[in-house]
């Protein structure tokens, strides 16, 4: 029997069970629905979810744990448990049983299960890549590969796999981006929230939330078409300082731009929720409106503005493809931002494709950038909390 079937039946069966079960408990009442403990909905929800959840956690978990394997043994089983879910509801049902407790526990198990699961996901990724870079370490020295200026990965021996270059172009890509987003970010939030009339923001906020539905390879084919020749015959070649199109700066540009309605959208949300009592009290006071949103509203918007610099800080460091375009490949340490560099997703994702060996150490390498990454990226949410408390320590 195929799956969607069985998840069909299932379904029809819960939706029987919401509407017969509740039809029960009315006429067990005598039609006054005064005399039962829970309404009659309740107790339909109650039937509804002892017969799907059962039956579908069972399909759930089968499939995942064996895809390919026949499922008609597992479909007659969850038919099975949802025939005797629904049973169980049925006799269960009366006027005094409590339904909507039973629910809401049932509900209340459902949400913790969720967020569980996020949990988990995370402390699977994290150990899964502990694992694999474990495996990398016993074949390449750890001190070579956080201390090493060059890498020069080569399939058969012979490899140089430091990360210090693609650590440099990792950070100097992302903090050319940050330069670029945060400030107009920023300055875009504030006028549209303390100086734009309703009219006019609620054009320009829809108009700069659009730069985050563009796709990033299309970024990346502006970076390589437009913003790359561009910098590169305007003031590389000028200056002296390059004669390439895929550079630091293009991809930083770039990336800034992707980043603005990361920060000005969030930031634009946490000023518009600072109390408006804030600002008329400073104003009462004689404070100017500059003043009222340099000394009032930006400290108390600080922690939201703090989370919305750390987002497009964890997006920038993350981005592969603009930087594939914009940047190149080169795995250097230079200052010069007109140079080609790359960063340590790009190699991630050079390293892991193609037909290769996946046991030998160029191909694990790519678990231990992931995990610098990871580290690197809770190292950016340790700061914004402490930088969070300290303010909240100055101004609660």
């Amino acid at each position: 029997m195929p799956a969607s079937w069985t998840l069909l039946i299932v379904l029809a069966l819960a939706g029987a069970g919401y509407f017969v079960t509740r039809a029960r408990v009315i006429a067990q009442a005598g039609g006054d629905v005064r005399r039962l403990h829970s309404r009659p909905s309740y107790h339909g929800w109650n039937a509804a979810l002892l017969t799907a959840l059962p039956a579908l956690f069972l399909i759930a978990i089968w499939r995942f744990v064996q895809p390919a394997a026949n499922v008609t043994p597992v479909a007659i089983l969850a038919l099975v448990l949802a025939a005797a879910g629904l049973g169980l509801a049925l006799m269960r049902s009366a006027p005094g049983f409590r339904a909507r407790n039973a629910v809401e526990a049932t509900v209340k198990g459902l949400l913790i299960l969720c967020s569980s699961i996020a949990i988990l996901t995370t402390a699977g990724i994290v150990f899964s890549m502990l694992f694999e870079t474990g495996q990398f370490f016993r074949q390449y020295p750890w001190h070579d590969f956080f201390f090493g200026t060059t890498w020069s990965p080569r399939f058969g021996g012979g490899s140089q796999l430091g990360i210090l270059p693609l650590l440099w172009g990792t950070l100097y890509i992302s903090l050319i981006a940050l330069a670029v987003s945060v400030p107009i970010g920023l300055f875009a939030a504030i006028y549209m929230s303390e100086y734009a009339t309703p009219r006019l923001r609620g054009v320009a906020k829809p108009m700069i939330e659009v730069l985050a539905g563009i796709p990033t390879i299309v970024y990346g084919l502006f970076a390589l078409i437009t913003v790359g020749p561009m910098l590169r015959d305007w003031f590389a070649q000028p200056l002296g300082l390059g004669s390439s199109g895929s550079s630091v700066m293009t991809a930083g540009l770039v990336m800034g731009i992707m980043l603005i309605p990361f920060v000005s959208s969030l930031s634009d949300d946490i000023i518009n929720a600072v109390p408006q009592s804030l600002r008329d009290g400073a104003l009462g006071l004689g404070s100017t409106q500059s003043e009222t949103v340099r000394k009032v509203v930006l400290p108390a918007a600080l922690p939201g503005i703090v989370g919305a610099v750390l987002l497009a800080a964890s997006r920038a460091i993350g981005e592969t493809m603009i930087v594939v375009l914009g940047a190149g490949a080169a795995a250097r340490m230079d200052l010069n931002p007109f140079e080609a560099m790359t960063t340590i997703t790009v190699k991630i994702v050079s390293q892991l494709t193609g037909d290769n060996d996946f046991a030998a150490p160029e191909t694990l390498v790519a678990f231990a950038l992931g995990l610098t990454l990871f580290v690197i990226t809770l190292g950016l949410n340790i700061v914004a909390l402490y930088v969070v408390r300290k303010y909240r320590e100055q101004y609660e």
